[in-house]
């Protein structure tokens, strides 16, 4: 199974699992590693990703840039809380106003060679998550794991 799976444990969470066909360590360094993340968090075709910062560290910041050919350009910044490489990394995220601040809590787990990535953003309201999910970010998340399944088979 490499679908994304969605689903809502709360009233105010969304969660995400999906595997990868790739040992736990690979996945880690495709998530966090900013040559990585900018070949394959681009979300749907005709954008591109730039890590303008990725201070991986407890307290740290990070700010993501997405640009489309037509100028249009999307920021995403946030703190990481904790960081517990290969497994677990917490962080703030923050598309500016009127989003409010959510936080992300990944976790990889290895099984049998494969990783299992749950990913569960919080919101502040069960508004604000149904808001978000009524983005499409599912959707919008997809296409960017096929991408990072591909890098993790030429690793």
């Amino acid at each position: 199974m490499k679908k994304l799976e969605l689903s809502f444990p709360s009233d105010t969470e969304i969660r995400f699992v999906r595997y990868f066909d790739a040992p736990r360590d690979l996945v880690w360094r495709g998530w966090t590693e900013a040559a990585h993340l900018e070949q394959w968090m681009t979300g749907p075709d005709g954008w591109t990703m730039e890590v303008v910062k990725n201070e991986l560290r407890p307290g740290g910041a990070w700010e993501y840039v997405w640009r489309r050919s037509n100028g249009t350009e999307m920021r995403m910044h946030g703190v990481h809380q904790e960081v517990v490489a290969p497994e677990k990394l917490v962080s703030t995220e923050n598309w500016g106003d009127p989003w409010p601040e959510s936080i992300n809590h990944l976790l990889l787990t290895e099984e049998q060679g494969r990783t299992r990535m749950t990913l569960t953003i919080s919101y502040i309201s069960k508004q604000a998550r149904d808001n978000a999910a009524q983005t499409g970010m599912a959707d919008g998340m997809e296409p960017s794991f096929a991408r990072l399944d591909e890098l993790l088979i030429r690793a």
